[in-house]
């Protein structure tokens, strides 16, 4: 049975009770998890990596004590060699263009020590919530371009990497209502997903009957591979 987590953060504790103390975020967006990480383990060292220019210039506004951003992809990460005990991507492996998620994954190889964890940490393609974002952001080829380039890196003669773990399980999703959705999901910053009044209409008919009078609850189904340098 998948188990249910409703913080990764917990979940992150279990596969790595003592990270870092210098940390790297590959697609940080708004970095949640890396400030619960601060305030849960004093002294981390955080930089995060985000190529969204609206999400950078926000992190940029008064960033907390031991976190640094930086603009940048993680197919070329502006950072010498061996810097970081802990690397993370979190839902964002799947958004580095295909063609370069294999650079991607040799760049975190080249800025981790030796012993040094890369933890990825993927939504599965399936699912309720997975069927109405899928009517105008169909993700399962890069979803599973992600996880076939994490088999890549593991598989190539001379791999850096040795998986230490994997675990699958679902996270709580909750929104208000269709707005809430339709801010959140369907119009972020870092992409435009062309919707027009007929794609806005049949997403919010799909949506419609999982909405009640407390808002719309779902599950995600997730998938972490936790990579050992």
């Amino acid at each position: 049975m998948t188990s249910l987590i409703t913080n990764e953060i917990d979940l992150l504790a279990e596969l790595v009770p003592a990270p870092g103390p210098r940390i790297i975020e590959l697609g940080c967006g708004a970095a949640g998890m890396a400030r619960q990480m601060l305030q849960r383990w004093p002294g981390l060292a955080y930089v995060g990596l985000e190529v969204d220019a609206v999400q950078h210039a926000r992190n940029l506004q008064a960033p907390p004590a031991g976190m640094r951003f930086v603009a940048a992809g993680a197919q070329d990460i502006p950072c010498e060699e061996a810097q970081f005990d802990l690397a993370l991507m979190l839902k964002s492996l799947h958004h580095v263009p295909v063609a370069d998620m294999d650079s991607a994954l040799a760049e975190v190889a080249r800025v981790l020590r030796p012993g040094g964890c890369l933890y990825v940490s993927e939504p599965v393609f399936a699912g309720p919530l997975n069927e109405i974002t899928r009517l105008y952001n169909d993700e399962g080829t890069v979803r599973a371009a992600a996880q076939a380039a994490v088999d890549r890196a593991l598989a190539a003669a001379g791999s850096p990497w040795l998986e230490v773990a994997q675990r699958r399980f679902e996270m709580p999703v909750e929104f208000s209502d269709f707005a809430d959705f339709e801010r959140r999901m369907m119009r972020p910053s870092f992409a435009d997903h062309h919707i027009d009044d007929a794609l806005q209409a049949r997403v919010a008919a799909a949506f419609a009957p999982h909405c009640t009078g407390e808002g719309a609850r779902f599950v995600r189904p997730m998938h972490v591979r936790l990579l050992r340098r």
